[in-house]
């Protein structure tokens, strides 16, 4: 897996958005988390197609940080379960990657 990575999520109302990006940011799981939404989810559960909206939250991590950070949203997400995928950042300002880096490690 590449060093700089974002890890989203979705969740079923903004204020789960906001608890699930702040405690990643807290725990320097993350460096900074954006929250989009509402969007609508269309998806199959339980042999039903539903629609329903969510709040998608994007949090910028490294490498090391995406296996706790996984944990603490399974944790902490009121799902059975959560969507969590990791996307590799391929490339970006070198200041911000660095920055990135810097704030996923203890102060």
């Amino acid at each position: 897996m590449r060093e700089h990575v974002i890890v989203s999520s979705t969740t079923d109302s903004e204020s789960t958005a906001r608890e699930l990006a702040a405690q990643a940011v807290e725990a320097r799981l993350g460096a900074c988390a954006q929250i989009v939404g509402p969007i609508l989810s269309v998806y199959r559960w339980d042999g039903e197609v539903h629609a329903d909206p969510e709040w998608r939250v994007e949090i910028k991590t490294v490498a090391d940080r995406v296996a706790p950070l996984v944990e603490l949203i399974k944790e902490q997400h009121n799902y059975e379960v959560p969507e969590i995928i990791a996307t590799p950042i391929e490339g970006g300002s070198a200041e911000y990657l660095e920055w990135l880096v810097k704030e996923t490690r203890a102060g």
